[in-house]
């Protein structure tokens, strides 16, 4: 007898406490649809990384002539890609600040804060003057603005993960993740598509007066819509949970730091070759295409243009491959490859353009299906009360060792050694990346 009206009691209290699932995460309001988390989740990273990929473009075709035109090419170039790199030191400091107020206020007000960070700095180099107007405070404030990219690239990715992934049904995480992760082959298209663009409405010399401020100013309209779509939604159930458990933690940054540095120093070069090869295949080819190739700029932007679309399809594909064969098999798979694949970097570039589109073609299919589940292995470590931190500070390290200096040195192997050591720059990177995924627990990818 006690024991049935145990049962009833519990029962009742179940009855009493129940919140119906559609309205659980957002206290009264209905779950965002799974349309609003993906839009959401995409459009900000494309915003992010259309900012960021018009930046990398005009730093190869641009900016070593307006921003440091008393060096010779190689130099010009060469410092032109130093400030490129300022973005990726900036980021895991934004990744800490973002990542703080992620996991204690929110994903969502953390990621409008982000858009608009790497939305102003972005505007503002479209309206700074040259180095022939004001001197070397030019190349300054460039740096300057580009350090403000970083900072809003580092509290946006982790956050547009997390959106995602968060909101995913059972067996969906994959497919879900993929698509924060989509953002860069869209934002990278539409980059390139607009240089590509105002060469067929403008002359080479009107680009390098003001025609390459349009981009610049123009991501005003995107950022709206990206911001329009990021305040139509709710928390995530996952984040929710954390706060009605009270399991927020005061310095976020500080648990990641005391219990998951292995975690993290095992994912930050687990996505070294992630990093390696993506800027091999863009920021480095756009330059040894130009410089070195003798390609036009709007050939070279074409073949770019042409990148970004095998890049979006295999990073859809990879979606649906990790929720099938799982995200380890996938990132042993593309990493084993992508390091095989760098034996034939120097015989096809070398081989004119039709050689430079046979790279270009392998390097982002391969390259797609292990960008596409990154992002969900790189937060997948982390507990729900410091994952934002985590993931995102993990992410943005494995930008400053793989990304930041990978057209410099990349540019830098070539000129002194030959196109061969660029390959093996990448083969080393893919080494690094396969140890790391191969010590990782089969829990932790």
């Amino acid at each position: 007898m006690r024991a049935e009206t145990a049962s009833h009691g519990s029962a009742l209290m179940d009855a009493t406490n129940f919140v119906p699932p559609a309205t659980a995460a957002g206290r009264g309001r209905p779950l965002n649809s799974p349309a609003q988390v993906l839009l959401a989740s995409l459009i900000g990273t494309t915003v992010e990384f259309f900012d960021f990929y018009v930046y990398a473009t005009a730093a190869v075709l641009v900016f070593p002539t307006l921003f440091f035109p008393n060096s010779d090419p190689t130099t010009a170039l060469l410092a032109s890609f130093a400030t490129f790199s300022i973005a990726f030191f900036a980021r895991p400091l934004g990744a800490i600040v973002f990542g703080h107020f992620g996991d204690k206020v929110g994903r969502k007000t953390t990621l409008v804060a982000a858009l608009l960070t790497m939305g102003i700095s972005t505007v503002v180099i479209g309206l700074l003057p040259s180095y022939h107007q004001i001197g070397v405070l030019a190349p300054l404030m460039l740096a300057l603005c580009r350090f403000g990219q970083g900072f809003g690239l580092g509290g946006e990715w982790g956050g547009a993960v997390l959106l995602a992934t968060e909101n995913a049904p059972d067996g969906k995480r994959n497919w879900y993740g993929m698509f924060p992760q989509l953002g860069a082959p869209v934002g990278l298209f539409l980059a390139s598509g607009v240089f590509w663009l105002l060469l067929h409405f403008m002359s080479q010399d009107a680009l390098l007066s003001w025609g390459w401020r349009i981009p610049f100013i123009a991501s005003i309209a995107l950022i709206a819509i990206g911001l329009w779509v990021r305040l139509s939604i709710t928390e995530t159930p996952e984040f929710q949970k954390a706060i009605d458990k009270a399991e927020r933690v005061s310095v976020p940054v500080l648990e990641v730091f005391r219990h998951h540095k292995r975690n993290m120093a095992i994912s930050t070069f687990m996505a070294l070759i992630t990093f390696v090869a993506f800027y091999i295949c863009t920021a480095y080819l756009l330059s040894y295409n130009v410089k070195v190739a003798g390609v036009s700029f709007r050939d070279a932007l074409l073949v770019q243009v042409y990148g970004s679309v095998l890049f979006g399809l295999s990073t859809i594909a990879a979606g649906k491959l990790g929720d099938r064969f799982g995200r380890r098999a996938l990132l042993l798979g593309s990493t084993i490859i992508l390091g095989l694949f760098s034996f034939a970097l120097e015989p096809l570039l070398s081989a004119g353009l039709v050689g430079i589109y046979a790279f270009t073609t392998v390097g982002m299919l391969l390259f797609g299906l292990n960008y596409g589940v990154i992002g969900a292995a790189l937060a997948a470590p982390f507990p729900t009360r410091v994952r934002y931190t985590g993931s995102s500070i993990t992410f943005n390290m494995a930008g400053i060792f793989g990304a930041s200096l990978a057209p410099y040195i990349a540019t830098w192997l070539q000129a002194n050694f030959g196109l061969s050591y660029v390959g093996y720059y990448q083969l080393a990177a893919a080494l690094v990346s396969l140890l790391c995924i191969f010590a990782a627990r089969k829990a932790e990818i």
